[in-house]
């Protein structure tokens, strides 16, 4: 478990290729981790980053907070932006700064 206003890139890259499971919902979507990307510097330490997962293709989330869980992290809420639809679905995209 951590504090996503510490949290930095490298904590995330041992999620990536796991599930998150959007608990806010209704019924819970399940994401996969797809990329971890550092963006250069931020006003964290280690700079600032950005995740981007993969969602289902018969459903889109809308741009606001969600409550995401993960074994690994705990239960957080992130603001996820959909930023691209492709053939296996949508893709969503968070920005730590």
């Amino acid at each position: 478990m951590f504090d996503l206003k510490d949290v930095t890139a490298e904590q995330f890259l041992e999620f990536q290729e796991q599930e998150f499971v959007v608990k806010s919902a209704e019924p819970p979507v399940l994401l996969k981790l797809v990329e971890v990307k550092k963006l250069g510097s931020g006003e964290r330490d280690g700079g600032a980053f950005s995740l981007l997962w993969q969602g289902p293709a018969d459903r889109m989330l809308a741009q606001e907070i969600h409550v995401l869980s993960h074994p690994g992290i705990g239960e957080h809420e992130l603001f996820l932006v959909p930023v691209a639809q492709q053939e296996a679905g949508f893709q969503y995209e968070a920005i730590f700064t």
